[in-house]
């Protein structure tokens, strides 16, 4: 009975608490609820096990405790506090134990909060530790300075406890350790700091609360026992060490005003103290120094006692008798002097010390000044003086005037006037004595800092006590001095911040001058003084009063939380086998009785779930398991009233149990009576339950279980409870038994459906196999309870729905079909298509659809979706196409004479269903039937009887706005199956496949095919409505309340709709383009890997209307209104009001999703190709702007945004990934059809409105970070979605450069290292994700391929915007990942096989980042990239020579792979050399040219790679002189490559004219490269050298020239010039220009050539070699080459005209003999008249080649005219 109670207590607690928050807010709680709540909520916030169990809830019960009642939420709190402090207690004691170092500081924490619940369980144990911890702290010198003080606080709480017992004990360990560490037998110890572990009380605050509160205590067990300690601390001189003596006497000279209050003759204690102030020795020896012994023996003085005052004098007698000066002071110190000494400052009566400190002071500054001028002045008379000391003393009443006068020197003044009455011809200064002690008094009463000073001055207190002596017979003076000895000598007790640590700010202020009661109470003292610490200031507050204990909630909930703090949590205390035993040591009131523990044990879920299912093994009765099941439940209701998090809840709890056992023989025997199965039932809800909470997490051992149990023994399995052998007609009286067997049908299809769902997370063989068995058994099963023939029991819907949803299921499945052994995956197909199609007949279509069936609706929906998915498992098993004609319905059986084949016009009805979901499964279908060409045929001709046919019907759907978009998406991807057929451009009658068919009423002409096609869609102004669909799109992830809407389905499942829901949640609505454009959206309801998490938002949620009438569309009856017509679509004029457009508008719109737009967009596509003219001109007209611009990046990463940090709950998580899911989608589907724009007509795209904010958007999807929260499903649609965009931007960047890549660059500029950081991400995942891998790579080598091709054409221009260049190698922020990106494609360049596709792709990455980025050439440098392709060559080349030497037949396929590796070796090479010296120098560290040296054979057999070799020797020997002179010496060996200068003929410069030589076509690449590079080697001294040895010159002579001025040269004879031209440019190349015969004549006819190219180069030719001195003659003497230089002044070109005149000048430059050539007639005229046009001619400022020009002519002028 005890556990029923308690389940119900907690479970009613848990309602209650939800409740309120759910109705209720905290701050009105103390308004709205009774009293006998309060009491609850009271109780239940003193409930440990409860708090333990739900946290959550219990704060919540403290906030409303705190709202309802100030009174018992204090008492909840003091409770708690002792609570915490129990369990530090516990924790302490836990680790004080613990073996090895331990943390001092948690120790010494934990032992201070342990102090408040001392009272409660008094555990003294605790107290022994603690001080225990405190002597070892102190023992050691480099502790914390903080801890010290933290220990010296616990210690001080003990010795102040409140509770007697607990002081008394404190005291008692103290004086043990005091004894142990202070033990005559340790002296002979060689260790002496064991001493050392008194340091703990060595402390002044310590000795004051041991001297002021301990020896005062009433008890005596206290007193005696601080007595003790003082005493072996006073006596222990001889067994300390020096430090730790000097230590106690340092902590003793505070609390020694405090101590000599003790001072007795008759007591041991007392007469210790008294020998504190005794002189041992006539040297003046003592325990305390000089001054501290006069001030203890004038202090003794005020004792009450006269035997001690009588021994206060006899220690005073010896500071008196060896005061310095002493003979000349008075009085003189004889016998009769001390006569009444010891009664000296025993006076009756007290004055009572009180200064006036208001703000505002009455008294002037002069005033002041004035008195005590007259007081220091020895001109002024004794009584005026003693009347200014008495009116200052009056005036020092205020104290705001006692700066003024310290400041005038006042104490030092007063000082000195008592020292001279104290001499002995002091006597006349008597009268002033009194004035001057009152003015002292004042002063050092007010300021604590000059009291200070003066207590430690022994000759002022000596020279008070011979003030007093001298006027003890004046009562007024004595009083005066006695004060003022008061106050010297009890200074350092005064002080009340020297003993607490801070001064309470609310409490009453203390005067400025206070002593403790205890000094107060033990001397007579001549001042009546407000007294302090009455109780010890370290005294703690105990946190529970006696009447807060002596309730049962308190003692209770501190009982159990010691025992749970004790045993170190509840599973330790359950675990317990004899706890009375183990209790035996606590007090009576902290045992737990038998009733506690079995609470503890109910409320613990761990536990309690244990014991359910232990009792299930054990249980001999169906009521002993039922039991236990029901506390099974209510442990999982608990859960979710708790909200409890997924580590602490039931699931997770019963996954570390194996509770297996307890259901296992309910899986293995089935049910013998009605009983069993009422027990049977039973169980398989828990199991379900269970099942249900962990789907998404069940462990895949638990599934192997189930199914190995299901599948043990096929015949007495569960799956056999599905189908039982029909009884005969059963009486009423079964109808209990009926029942119960319909109720475990129905857990049997929950258990198999989630057993479905769990399957698909097993990924190991033997799990996949179980699992594709159990599925195709159940099919099968579930078929069988199709097929039953018994009419009554058929025709039961709730039976037959059942067995449906179970289909649903089990078809949702991929390959279901394929694991039976007997029957072949095709046959069972057909089965259930046959089964299926008869429920569709005999209940629908016989019925004349849904307005006359009465089948359920659950029924229509779970039949559709089985042949949706059937259809999806026939495409995937069917080997041949003819399976589409299995879906065709025989005839019809009507009262026609001539019975019609119906085909698949059944479909027909069901895509205007009621219900729109039927409509769109249905639709489902009929796009998956058209997926193949023989089913967009057959459904075709089942619409001919249909108005408008299948293309218009399927049209109308998707056209109508007020259907919802899952239904107008499915009708989307119908029309572009359609479109995949090739559609005919004319009427072709032999055709199988026409179209659509369009009538015109008008002109009575029908059209089908594309002609057809097009005035369909101009008729229903399809690209209108379309434009409308974008503008009326739904972007958000409600678009109702949320609070309002249903729990998650899987958390709360009803019975009859739970199980339809989640096959609907296991619908995948992904981006669904194939590459053949066919819609694949149907065969995606299929579950094809891992299924979206339960609760996902459906599309229907989005789209269904709040009103559920909606649903019904006005047309939906109209649209098959026209039986028996034609299949043809009546057109009519566009110019009518009636078009479907217009009436659309006036309907109700529907909310159009991302999804159907998706759907659009793959429409467009496949119109696109179908009619590309029509289309394109439709898409321009603001419709793919729309479309592009409809979804923003920004919305898309707010969402993963708030998926990666998700505050909502798990629903809404849900909701919003799905939302991102659909987005994505969109995006995917945008950026394909964007690209197929591209290629049909790239203007499409390339408008600014358009292309700016797509471009934005790009980006921006590619910046988001796919790692970091996101799930798979989430991160692979990402992953799609930046294939596409990827996609899209290398063909926008292929097809529209020039236009698009600007724009391409200024929106990366914003997004430059998040984009560098996604393609980095993409490389990872060339393995589990090429495609991606590749479209990232082809991206980003178009972009620098074109950023390449802009540098080399834009070289001379300055560019402002940022370049791509500019990007890589200067933004800051993108230095660390462009440095990642070039390392990991270096890395998958080195990693994969050359074989390897993706290997290509990398390369061709990394080339173009080469060529673009000095930053990649650098880390390409690091990495010694460039001596690894030279190692690679190298060894091609060893591969090469190797093979070529095999005997047999060449192996022509490994040869040329060899040379493909070579290939791209150098390429690799050469974009690394590429304008970058460093990267040079190390290629001829590395021995480049000796390596090409040895592969010029190979080379020579294969033009592209002698063509690449021959660039990567452009670039090498680009402005690199050194890589130049390399190439004309030879290589001395394969291995070592030593070089020699080479004489021979065989360096590979040789070989390099040699070739040149021997390339005979005018135009081959070849040849032009191989000129391009000697031109580079012209520039060389070496080669120069190399190239007139070698006669290569020779050959430029043999060059024919055009025949004709107006004919162009050949490409190769400016390819001479352009070598001759460099080398040139030296005088050594002059002058071997000039040595070819025939030279000077050949390159004059080549000037006078009309090709401005040619013509240039020739000129310059001429122009460079008339420099040469040696040259000059023979120009001269040439008359056609002057000839040729005159002609160009006047030439119309002016780089011409500079050349020439540059000649000029260069041939009369220091040779006097041009002059005589030059001065012809002829030629100076046309010197001269090209100088006056240049004078004449006005020019540009700034220009420097015309000025350049006229210092020519001014020169040849100047120099021809000498």
């Amino acid at each position: 009975m005890m556990v029923h109670h308690r389940m119900a207590f907690v479970s009613i607690s848990l309602f209650t608490v939800r409740l309120l928050q759910t109705l209720l807010p905290v701050e009105k709680a103390s308004k709205v609820l009774q009293k006998s709540l309060l009491s609850a909520l009271f109780l239940l916030s003193l409930d440990v096990p409860f708090s333990l169990e739900y946290p959550s809830i219990h704060e919540a019960v403290a906030a409303y405790l705190e709202q309802m009642s100030s009174e018992n939420y204090s008492i909840y709190k003091q409770a708690s506090e002792a609570a915490y402090s129990i369990e530090c207690t516990c924790s302490f004691m836990i680790e004080v134990h613990k073996k090895g170092e331990k943390n001092l500081t948690e120790l010494v924490e934990l032992a201070d909060q342990a102090l408040h619940s001392l009272p409660y369980h008094q555990h003294l144990a605790l107290l022994q530790e603690s001080i225990h911890i405190c002597s070892n702290i102190s023992k050691s010198v480099q502790a914390d300075p903080l801890l010290h003080a933290e220990s010296q606080k616990v210690l001080l709480h003990l010795l102040a406890h409140p509770l007697l017992n607990v002081k008394a004990e404190a005291y008692r360990c103290c004086l043990e350790v005091v004894k142990g560490c202070l033990d005559i037998h340790n002296v002979a110890e060689s260790v002496s700091s064991i001493c050392h572990g008194v340091h703990f009380l060595l402390h002044p605050k310590v000795l004051y609360e041991i001297a002021a509160f301990g020896l005062q205590e009433e008890k005596n067990e206290v007193n005696s026992t601080a007595k003790a300690i003082l005493m072996h601390l006073l006596q222990g001189q001889l067994v300390m060490t020096i430090l730790t003596w000097n230590k106690f006497l340092d902590a003793l000279y505070p609390i020694i005003p405090v101590l000599q209050g003790y001072a007795d003759t008759k007591e041991e204690l007392g007469n210790c103290i008294l020998t504190l102030s005794e002189t041992s020795s006539d040297k003046g020896d003592g325990i305390l120094p000089r001054t501290t012994r006069l001030r203890a023996a004038l202090r003794l003085l005020f004792s009450k006692k006269h035997l001690v005052r009588s021994i206060a004098l006899k220690h005073l007698l010896f500071h008196l008798l060896n005061e310095e000066g002493a003979s000349l002071k008075r009085p003189c110190l004889h016998g009769s002097a001390f006569t009444s000494i010891s009664n000296l400052f025993i006076i009756e009566g007290a004055i009572e010390l009180k200064l006036d400190d208001k703000m505002e002071s009455i008294f002037k500054i002069e005033t002041i000044e004035k008195l005590y001028d007259i007081l220091t002045s020895d001109a002024v008379d004794i009584v005026l003086r003693k009347s200014a000391a008495e009116q200052l003393a009056i005036i020092l009443q205020d104290t705001n005037m006692h700066g003024i006068v310290k400041k005038l020197g006042m104490v030092e003044k007063v000082l000195a006037y008592l020292s001279e009455c104290v001499h002995v011809n002091g006597k006349v200064m008597e009268s002033i004595v009194l004035p001057c002690l009152t003015l002292l008094r004042k002063l050092i009463y007010a300021d604590s800092d000059v009291r200070l000073s003066l207590a430690q001055q022994s000759s002022l207190l000596l020279l008070l006590f011979r003030v007093s002596l001298i006027f003890q017979n004046d009562q007024a003076v004595l009083m005066e001095a006695t004060v003022l000895l008061c106050l010297l000598l009890f200074d350092e007790v005064s002080r009340t911040d020297m003993w607490t640590e801070s001064i309470s700010k609310n409490g009453p202020a203390l005067p400025a001058f206070s002593l403790p009661v205890a000094v107060v109470r033990r001397y007579h003292l001549p001042v009546k003084i407000t007294a302090h610490h009455i109780v010890s200031p370290n005294s703690i507050v105990v946190p529970l009063s006696s009447e807060c204990l002596s309730m049962k909630p308190v003692s209770d909930m501190l009982k159990m939380s010691w025992n749970l703090s004790w045993y170190h949590g509840t599973e330790n205390l359950l675990q317990l086998k004899n706890y009375e035993k183990q209790a035996e040591i606590f007090l009576d009131t902290l045992k737990l009785s038998s009733e506690d523990i079995l609470i503890l044990k109910i409320t613990h879920t761990t536990y309690g779930l244990q014991d359910c299912l232990n009792s299930i093994i054990q249980a001999v009765s169906h009521r002993d398991v039922k039991a236990s099941l029901i506390r099974l439940s209510f442990y999982a209701l608990n859960d979710r009233l708790a909200l409890k998090c997924i580590s602490g809840s039931c699931q997770t709890i019963l996954k570390s149990i194996v509770w297996q056992k307890a259901i296992n023989r309910f899986l293995q025997v089935l049910p013998a009576s009605a009983e069993d199965e009422k027990l049977l039932v039973d169980v398989l809800r828990f199991l379900n339950k269970l099942c249900r909470e962990q789907r998404a997490s069940l462990e895949a051992d638990h599934i192997m279980w189930i199914l190995k149990s299901l599948l043990k023994n096929k015949s007495n399995s569960l799956l056999g409870l599905l189908v039982r052998p029909e009884s005969q007609v059963r009486d009423e009286t079964d109808e209990i038994q009926t029942a119960v067997r319909q109720q475990l049908d129905k857990e049997l299809i929950h258990l198999f459906n989630i057993l479905l769902f769990c399957s698909m997370s097993v990924t190991d063989r033997e799990g996949l196999e179980l699992a594709g068995c159990f599925r195709t058994e159940l099919a099968l099963k579930l078929l069988q309870c199709l097929r039953l023939t018994d009419a009554p029991h058929f025709y039961g819907l709730p039976s037959l729905e059942r067995t449906l949803r179970g289909m649903v299921h089990v078809t949702a499945l991929p390959d279901w079909s394929t694991y039976s052994a007997t029957t072949e995956p095709v046959t069972i197909c057909k089965k259930y298509l046959t089964g299926l199609l008869e429920v569709i007949s005999s209940f629908y279509v016989e019925w004349g659809g849904n307005a006359m069936s009465f089948m359920g609706k659950g029924v229509t929906k779970s039949t559709v979706l089985c042949l949706l998915h059937l259809s999806h498992e026939m495409m995937a098993q069917a080997k041949d196409t003819d399976w589409v004609s299995l879906w065709s319905l025989p005839y019809n059986n009507s009262e026609d004479q001539v019975p019609s084949h119906l085909g698949l016009t059944w479909l027909v009805p069901l895509w205007v269903d009621r219900d729109p979901e039927v409509r769109f499964t249905a639709l489902g279908i009929g796009s998956a039937l058209t997926s193949l060409e023989i089913g967009c045929i057959a459904l075709a001709e089942s619409c001919q009887n249909i108005s408008g046919g299948l293309w218009g019907t399927v049209l109308n759907i998707f056209l109508d706005q007020s259907e919802c978009s899952m239904v107008r998406r499915e009708a989307a991807f119908i029309l572009q199956n359609l479109l995949v057929i090739p559609i005919p451009t004319e009427d072709l009658k032999d055709c199988v496949w026409q179209g659509p068919c369009v009538h015109d009423e008008e002109t009575g002409l029908s059209q089908t095919g594309k002609p057809a096609l097009k005035a369909l869609l101009h008729h229903c102004q399809f690209y209108k409505h379309l434009i409308q669909m974008v503008k009326h799109c739904y972007l958000g992830c409600y678009m109702f309340d949320v609070n309002s809407s249903k729990e998650d389905n899987h958390i709360i499942e009803k019975s009859g709709s739970t199980d339809f829901d989640d096959s609907l949640n296991l619908w995948k609505v992904l981006s669904s383009q194939s590459p053949s454009s066919h819609s694949q959206s149907t065969s995606e309801t299929m579950i094809l890997s891992v299924s979206p998490a339960p609760g996902s938002v459906m599309e229907l949620q989005a789209a269904v209307p709040t009103n559920s009438t909606s649903f019904i569309p006005e047309t939906a009856v109209n649209r098959l209104m026209a039986q028996g017509h034609s299949d043809t679509t009546t057109t009519a004029s566009p110019s009518q009001h009636d078009s479907p457009m217009s009436a659309a508008m006036s309907k109700q719109c529907a909310v159009v999703t991302p999804a159907l737009l998706s759907a659009v967009c793959s429409l467009l596509h496949n119109l696109l190709i179908v009619t590309p003219k029509d289309t394109g001109i439709a898409l321009q007209r603001d419709l793919l702007t729309a479309l592009s611009s409809l979804v923003s990046a920004n919305l898309v990463e707010r969402c993963v945004l708030e998926l990666k940090a998700p505050l909502g709950n798990p629903c809404h998580t849900e909701h919003v990934k799905a939302q991102v899911l659909l987005l994505l989608q969109y995006l995917s589907s945008v950026s394909r059809l964007l690209k197929s724009c591209l290629l049909v007509d790239s203007q499409l795209v390339v408008q600014d409105e358009l292309l700016k904010p797509l471009l934005r958007n790009a980006f921006m999807i590619l910046s988001i970070r796919s790692k970091g929260g996101l799930d798979a499903e989430l991160i692979s649609a990402l992953h799609e979605t930046w294939v596409d965009f990827f996609n899209l931007l290398t063909t926008l960047l292929w097809n529209s450069s020039q236009i698009a890549f600007p724009f391409v660059v200024a929106a990366l500029a914003s997004h430059c290292t998040a984009v560098i950081d996604t393609i980095c991400d993409c490389i990872h995942l060339s393995t589990t994700h090429p495609a991606l891998y590749t479209a990232s790579l082809q991206f980003l080598s178009v972009l620098l391929n074109e950023e390449g091709r802009r540098q080399l054409q834009d070289k001379q221009s300055v560019r402002q915007d940022p370049t791509v260049s500019f990007l890589l190698d200067h933004s800051e922020e993108c230095q660390a990942s462009m440095t990642q990106l070039t390392e990991l494609i270096i890395q998958v360049c080195e990693r994969k096989s050359s074989k390897d596709v993706l290997k290509e792709v990398a390369v061709n990455a990394l080339l173009s980042l080469l060529a673009v980025s000095k930053n990649a050439q650098k880390y390409a440098l690091e990495v010694d990239l460039i001596g690894s392709c030279i190692e690679q060559m190298k060894h091609i080349h060893a591969q090469l020579n190797l093979d070529s030497l095999k005997p047999g037949k060449p192996q022509k396929k490994k040869e040329d792979s060899f040379k493909k590796q070579l290939r791209c070796a150098m390429q690799l090479l050469r974009n690394c050399l590429f304008q970058n010296e460093e990267c040079k120098i190390a290629a001829l560290k590395a021995h480049l040219v000796p390596v090409l040296h040895l592969l010029w054979p190979w080379l020579l057999t294969d033009d592209s790679s002698m063509e690449i070799a021959l660039h990567l020797l452009c670039v090498y020997t680009a402005y690199y002189p050194a890589g130049c002179a390399s190439l004309c010496w030879t290589s001395g060996g394969q291995s070592s490559f030593v070089s020699v200068r080479s004489a021979a003929g065989s360096s590979l410069m040789h070989n390099i004219l040699k070739l040149a030589s021997q390339v005979s076509d005018d135009n081959s690449p070849l040849q032009h490269v191989i000129f391009d590079l000697l031109s580079n080697l012209a520039l060389s001294h070496d080669c120069k050298g190399v190239i007139q040895k070698s006669n290569f010159l020779q050959n430029f002579l043999s060059l024919s020239l055009p025949k004709g001025s107006h004919k162009n040269p050949s490409n190769v004879c400016t390819l001479w010039l352009k070598l001759l031209l460099n080398i040139s440019f030296g005088e050594d190349g002059q002058q071997m220009l000039m040595k070819i015969n025939g030279f000077l004549d050949q390159i004059v006819e080549m000037c006078k050539c009309k090709h401005k190219s040619s013509q240039h180069i020739a000129l310059l030719i001429l122009h460079n070699i008339c420099f040469s001195p040696t040259n000059k003659p023979k120009i001269l003497a040439n008359d056609k080459a002057i000839a040729v230089l005159t002609t160009c002044l006047e030439s119309d070109s002016c780089a011409v005209q500079r050349i020439g005149a540059a000649s000029l000048w260069a041939l009369l430059h220091n040779y006097q003999k041009a002059k005589v050539t030059l001065k012809n007639p002829s030629i100076r005229r046309k010197i001269d008249e090209a100088y006056s046009l240049v004078k004449t001619t006005p020019q540009p400022e700034g220009n420097e080649l015309n000025a350049y020009y006229l210092k020519c002519l001014e020169n040849v002028v100047q120099l021809l005219d000498c």
